[in-house]
């Protein structure tokens, strides 16, 4: 399944959709990016004049590319027809070591846990353009057809 195939089926669109390229994609885990555009709808209003993305969207980008898109992968992998999945987030710990500003790119890699019964469980971390760790943690969730 390419990156392509698995953005098509995500059940996610502007403004919410936080998933830019997806890279190294396998069975065990997999890595993707996104770059926060200035005009974000959460920059307005949190922190006047110094704008940072919200812990929670964070969180959000990391559940979107770590456990989402790796996800449908891993359905696909098991030759199951996804074209609208359902998905729910189960239960995440997160712990945040800096903070993310207008226009930084990011980079999420996920690797798996366990996938059983359609539930997926990851070690998600996220790291900035210099290679810094932003925040890490695990992320899991119930993805099915």
């Amino acid at each position: 399944m390419t990156e392509n195939e698995i953005k098509a089926v995500l059940p996610y669109q502007k403004p919410f959709l936080f998933v830019d390229t997806l890279t190294n994609i396998s069975e065990e885990g997999i890595t993707g990016s996104y770059t926060f555009k200035k005009d974000e709808f959460f920059y307005q209003g949190h922190f006047k004049n110094h704008p940072i993305t919200p812990g929670v969207i964070l969180t959000e980008v990391m559940a979107q590319i770590g456990v989402v898109c790796l996800g449908i992968y891993l359905l696909r992998y098991e030759n199951l027809e996804i074209n609208a999945p359902k998905i729910a987030l189960t239960s995440h710990a997160i712990d945040f070591f800096l903070p993310i500003h207008p226009e930084e790119k990011v980079t999420v890699i996920s690797e798996k846990q366990y996938f059983r019964f359609h539930k997926l469980k990851c070690k998600v971390k996220m790291i900035n353009a210099k290679g810094e760790l932003v925040c890490r943690g695990e992320i899991a969730g119930m993805i099915s057809k």
